[in-house]
């Protein structure tokens, strides 16, 4: 893997809850002419949860015939069931893939010791020749690999050499710079902490592994690319310039209920598909239990690119050029609002 940015991929649903092929096809391309230096497929951005296994194949064979000679392809083959997890990974592999990603075991919460025993040390032994990914997002998985495991796996496992980070602990992620060394490598699995951890020389990212490159992959490369050339002021204007996407990651709303306020939370990725949907771009809705935003959710959404696009409406203007839309009408225009959102 090669330092750079990497776009968690969505898939396109139709209105039926059926894989839009011939909107992955695009958002596929889109991500190569705008400069990605990679594609990850069947993340948790791709709702890989919900796929049953023949589409979680397609998806990782679709990106990897169309990304060939282009960009990284990265396949999403994690699970909480290791013997899942390790044919999965033999499946992309076969696919010929550069990497994948496995996130930590999910829900019956094994330890650190148990997750690099049973789990990391079984699929990189199998596959000496397949660069694995660990991916620590405990807020998500239940789980966490420490540091210092992580360390342990990257001594054993050439293959093994690189992290997705989205613990949001910069501590944590200065102990696995510390223990893990200065070749190896750290992506950032959170937008909006991009530039300070690459930025940091106590952590010293190399890049990210993005959910809102998805709609702007050009200025989140260009942006990641000047950090690792340190120019840290052309990343900051870049910075400030997509800002208000990155806080769209997580959408969080106070809402009045018939039993009174509730705090209501959309998460990743229906706040990133409605926005998609509202600029006209192939994406389609959330697969079910993931649903719709609220009526003010949606309101906090349309005001972030509503002012990205006053601000730098060149932000928006690769979606405009390659998927023929008009961004002002899309944004201003009530009636590509409809259905996107419901009331409490």
């Amino acid at each position: 893997m090669r330092p750079g940015c990497y776009t968690a991929l969505i898939t396109p649903f139709n209105q039926a809850g059926e894989l839009d092929i011939e909107g992955l096809e695009q958002l596929i391309n889109f991500q190569i002419k705008n400069g990605i230096t990679g594609i990850l497929a069947t993340g948790t951005t791709g709702e890989s949860p919900t796929f049953k296994w023949k589409e979680h194949d397609y998806v990782i064979a679709q990106v990897a015939k169309l990304a060939k000679n282009k960009c990284l392809r990265i396949a999403g083959t994690g699970s909480n069931n290791t013997i899942e997890a390790l044919e999965a990974a033999g499946r992309a592999a076969k696919e010929g893939v550069d990497a994948v990603l496995m996130v930590d075991p999910y829900y019956n919460g094994p330890s650190s010791l148990e997750i690099r025993r049973e789990y990391y040390e079984v699929i990189a032994g199998a596959y000496p020749d397949l660069s694995i990914i660990p991916y620590i997002i405990p807020g998500r998985t239940g789980s966490q690999m420490l540091p210092q495991d992580l360390a342990i796996l990257a001594k054993n496992f050439p293959n093994i050499s690189c992290v997705k980070e989205a613990t949001g602990n910069l501590e944590n992620m200065k102990l696995t710079r510390k223990y893990c060394g200065n070749d190896f490598k750290i992506f950032s699995g959170d937008d909006a902490l991009v530039y300070d951890i690459m930025a940091d020389p106590e952590i010293k990212a190399c890049g990210s592994i993005s959910v809102m490159s998805n709609i702007v992959p050009k200025f989140m490369t260009q942006m990641v690319s000047l950090l690792n050339q340190k120019d840290a002021d052309g990343a900051m204007k870049i910075q400030t310039a997509i800002k208000p996407l990155f806080d769209l990651v997580v959408v969080i709303t106070r809402e009045e209920s018939k039993f009174g306020p509730v705090s209501c939370r959309a998460r990743n990725p229906l706040p990133l598909k409605t926005l998609m949907q509202l600029l006209g771009m192939p994406g389609g809705p959330c697969r079910r239990p993931l649903g719709k935003m609220t009526q003010k959710g949606f309101h906090v959404l349309l005001d972030a690119a509503k002012s990205v696009q006053a601000n730098n409406p060149k932000i928006f203007e690769p979606i405009a050029s390659f998927f023929n839309v008009d961004i002002e009408q899309r944004l201003n225009n009530t009636e590509f609002q409809e259905n996107l959102w419901y009331n409490y």
